[in-house]
């Protein structure tokens, strides 16, 4: 419990108002390094943020450099940016912490969490359609789900 606490400390101590500008996201990883600049330090944070689990909890609580206020599409952008293989394991399974989270930051009602993970696991190969595909295309897939589904259009609004 004390080891809780600690982190909830630390975490409140690194509370910033907009996103880090190290080009990593958000989350722990984009706090330590923020201001540093050259390819270690952007290797760095993002490993930090995507190996510590911590951009949910930062995005959920406008904590770690992670504004909640940010227009979503910009959230949205960075959040599948900085974890698309999470998010492919997820969306192709249909379940996980990072499904989760992004049905979060897109504000997918509880009662819509269900339609949302069968959408996207229904239309993985469609959504993910090579193992290059780039986050602007992995977005742009998933609207089109989205779109063509009509418990989740009315979140594209």
């Amino acid at each position: 419990m004390k080891k809780f606490w600690l982190a909830a400390v630390v975490s409140a101590a690194m509370v910033q108002p907009a996103f880090a500008e190290n080009g990593s996201g958000c989350g722990l990883g984009s706090t330590i390094f923020k201001g540093q600049s050259g390819l270690v330090p952007h290797v760095l944070a993002a490993t930090t943020n995507g190996t510590s689990g911590n951009q949910t909890f930062g995005m959920t609580t406008g904590t770690l450099g992670c504004n909640v206020n940010a227009p979503i599409t910009l959230i949205v952008s960075m959040y599948v940016d900085q974890n698309m293989e999470q998010l492919a394991r997820d969306m192709s399974r249909g379940q996980g912490e990072h499904l989760d989270a992004l049905a979060t930051v897109l504000k997918i009602e509880a009662a819509d969490r269900p339609a949302f993970n069968n959408a996207v696991q229904t239309h993985f190969d469609s959504i993910f359609t090579n193992e290059n595909v780039t986050s602007s295309e992995v977005i742009e897939k998933l609207a089109v789900v989205m779109q063509n589904d009509p418990t989740l259009i009315k979140y594209l609004g």
